[in-house]
């Protein structure tokens, strides 16, 4: 009986597919690195830590002056009332910031109605995941929270 010949056995091919298939992971690796953009890091990360630091001080204002606000969103309206601190009877800026959509993130400045509440009409439609802003006309605090629409529920910005 004569010995099979060397590609025609299990153990060379085995032994030879391993690096093979190492190699050509690599290189579809080194081409994926080098064609992707790299967006992580900030050319400017030293001025958003400070924009970061200044987001926390605006928030921490609104505790101060014991602000808190209701949002509602009832076919499309947006209800904004004041429940804590002064009443300011001032323009609000109201942002909504979409969770994966920034074409459908809108930013406006809302006045009272004669009731006190803070109204908005959207002709959008508002479903989705979204990061509620309320933010003085001055810009000097702010309130946030997240908000799944549609909903029952009435967001609280405390």
């Amino acid at each position: 009986m004569t010995p099979q010949p060397w590609y025609k056995q299990f153990w060379p091919w085995f032994l030879i597919l391993l690096p093979m298939y190492a190699v050509i992971k690599s290189v579809a690796t080194f081409y994926m690195a080098s064609t992707t953009p790299f967006s992580m890091v900030s050319e400017d990360y030293y001025k958003e830590g400070k924009g970061i630091n200044q987001d926390l001080s605006r928030i921490r204002a609104a505790k101060n002056l014991g602000l808190s606000f209701s949002v509602d969103v009832v076919d499309g309206e947006i209800r904004i009332r004041q429940h804590g601190g002064d009443p300011l009877g001032t323009a609000i800026e109201l942002e909504f910031h979409h969770a994966t959509l920034a074409e459908r993130d809108f930013v406006t400045m809302l006045t009272q109605d004669g009731h006190g509440i803070y109204r908005l009409q959207r002709e959008e439609d508002l479903t989705g995941n979204w990061l509620v802003q309320i933010d003085a006309f001055d810009q000097s605090w702010r309130l946030q929270g997240r908000l799944t629409l549609p909903s029952e529920d009435t967001l609280w910005l405390q």
